[in-house]
């Protein structure tokens, strides 16, 4: 309990004494850079080969005559967008982004680059961690648009240079039975995360004690509690929201 009081009140100070709109816009732009563009090679492979194997296994597992072959990329279209897509890959950016921002501010803390920002009279915790955190909510659903597109089309390409399902199949099952509403869904687990993931890490690192070892066990509680975090929110909107 004491954690997390620690926490909210760390999040509460995002919003106090804060720099010109100005200072925010150029960070917030550098940060989503090193938030969201170095990070669509991971997620495009992971995704690609995510949505590849999905509709493998599933082609696997789907042995009865009864069954359509189309059912193989309704399934693979509907695990990507509501798990695969938001959920699966907050893993690969916690351990990607979260890692990188707790190292980061960790880093900072121990060099007492964070202790001379306050003596200048600048809020640190609103200079360097909201811009983090804006970033995050900017760059990380776009990330789970690519995520989603480049499965489904990595489980087609799969699918047809196999065999299991031709291309038509393919197609007619992504668009059987769609709900508009599991793109929303997703699109609101994606900004959770990012929030969850961003400030979390930032957190983690931002209050980091000793030396260089001790930026190390940052980073690593930082994906650590990133990713039971996700897990909780996930369960919780689950419930809240299907």
């Amino acid at each position: 309990m004491k954690s997390l009081g620690k926490y909210i009140i760390f999040i509460a100070t995002l919003f106090v004494r804060r720099e010109s709109l100005g200072t925010y816009v150029r960070l917030v732009f550098d940060e989503s850079v090193k938030i969201g563009v170095n990070s669509i090679f991971i997620f495009a492979i992971v995704s690609s080969f995510m949505g590849a194997v999905t509709t493998i296994q599933t082609a696997y597992n789907l042995i009865s005559p009864l069954i359509p072959d189309y059912v193989i990329s309704l399934v693979v279209r509907d695990m990507t967008i509501l798990e695969l897509a938001p959920t699966i890959m907050a893993i690969v950016f916690a351990g990607k982004v979260g890692s990188n921002i707790a190292g980061e501010l960790g880093t900072m803390r121990i060099t007492e680059q964070i202790d001379a920002l306050e003596v200048m009279g600048i809020n640190s915790t609103s200079y360097l961690v909201l811009p983090k955190i804006i970033a995050a909510l900017f760059m990380y659903p776009m990330l789970v648009v690519l995520a989603g597109f480049l499965s489904i089309y990595g489980g087609y390409l799969a699918g047809t240079l196999t065999g299991v399902i031709t291309g038509t199949e393919f197609i007619y099952g992504i668009r059987y039975d769609f709900v508009e509403y599991n793109i929303t869904f997703a699109l609101i687990k994606s900004f959770v995360f990012a929030f969850l993931v961003a400030s979390i890490s930032a957190y983690k690192g931002f209050f980091t004690e000793g030396g260089a070892l001790e930026v190390g066990v940052a980073s690593t509680s930082a994906v650590t509690n990133s990713c039971i975090a996700i897990l909780l929110a996930d369960y919780l909107l689950a419930q809240l929201l299907l």
